[in-house]
């Protein structure tokens, strides 16, 4: 592992690679990437972010709310993902979401070290949000469980717990994707463009955020055949029931809006995932479970408009409050 150096997010951002080896999907050597922002002088608790497909970690405010509480903020780019996707890597590539494993247990390591041991709460996005109760229900399963390796809780924001879209997708239409896996997983599925959604964040476009649209483009990556079924893999499991072994607190829009160009009804809804397959399958997680909708919400609820934030994180203060956790 490297030692921490400045980040492109400026004063008080420092990142640390995370070597991986050879990638099993073959494409080369693999790194993950770690982002710390600079702790409070009385670490108290700490959190580990991870983003979701198309995305990467950028949102200041989040860190900064969680530094203002105590909290040591850490944030990890996936392997083939923002800061550490590299020149020929399918960005966003897994054939199996449990290799993520490999870098959220390494984080998990570095971070427990950096605290002295402190708590550790959990926060993830959108894929990110399957990605980290997967991993926990492996974690919680070994002694001790995900409680005995310091975790306190989860925060899932819009987590993408179902296939949205027409029924059918998710019967046949997976079926057929899997068989497309087996033989050809990185072909790129055709899917109607869209920029809805990242064009009502961008400041130059119609939003107020300023992020890199190399690492997260404003119409998103392409979606391949292996990587689809890798979800709907973990997806499926998840509908199983997982047991996460620590409490989860479930973010979401309180309204859906798919759409292939801006409109200002973007602003207010989920423009990604279908906000009624979250409310479902949410108490799939195990332990205690708290599901709060945030009316007027984007996907990612952290990047709304200035009032469904300001609710979501007073959301957020509540539940860690009520988890004795600092808040």
């Amino acid at each position: 592992m490297s030692t921490w150096k400045a980040d492109e997010l400026g004063d008080g951002y420092e990142r640390r690679t995370i070597a991986l080896g050879t990638d099993p999907d073959g494409e080369g050597t693999i790194e993950a990437t770690l982002v710390r922002h600079t702790p409070p002088q009385d670490v108290r608790a700490a959190v580990l972010y991870v983003h979701g497909f198309s995305d990467y970690f950028f949102q200041k405010e989040l860190a900064e709310f969680f530094t203002e509480r105590g909290y040591a903020f850490y944030a990890l780019d996936l392997r083939k993902c923002g800061r550490s996707r590299r020149e020929g890597q399918t960005g966003h590539y897994v054939s199996d979401l449990a290799m993520y494993d490999q870098e959220l247990n390494a984080s998990l390591a570095i971070i427990r070290d950096e605290t002295d041991g402190k708590p550790v709460v959990l926060s993830g996005h959108s894929t990110g949000g399957l990605i980290i109760p997967l991993w926990l229900d492996r974690l919680n399963r070994r002694p001790g469980g995900s409680k005995g390796a310091g975790i306190a809780g989860v925060i899932l924001n819009s987590p993408w717990f179902d296939l949205q879209g027409k029924a059918w997708m998710r019967t046949i239409g997976t079926r057929g994707i899997g068989l497309v896996a087996k033989v050809r997983p990185k072909d790129l599925i055709k899917l109607p463009p869209t920029n809805a959604y990242g064009t009502s964040l961008h400041v130059t476009a119609h939003g107020e955020w300023d992020f890199n649209t190399v690492y997260k483009p404003l119409e998103g990556f392409p979606v391949s055949y292996g990587w689809l079924t890798a979800v709907r893999r973990g997806q499926a499991q998840l509908h199983r029931g997982l047991d996460v072994g620590v409490p989860s607190l479930v973010l979401r829009s309180t309204r859906t809006k798919f759409a292939r160009e801006y409109s200002p009804a973007v602003d207010e809804a989920d423009a990604v995932l279908d906000v009624r397959q979250i409310a479902r399958w949410s108490g799939c997680l195990g332990d205690s479970v708290t599901v709060e909708p945030i009316e007027g919400a984007r996907h990612d609820v952290f990047i709304s408009k200035e009032e469904p934030r300001r609710a979501a994180y007073d959301t957020v203060d509540r539940w860690l409050a009520a988890h004795d956790l600092p808040s």
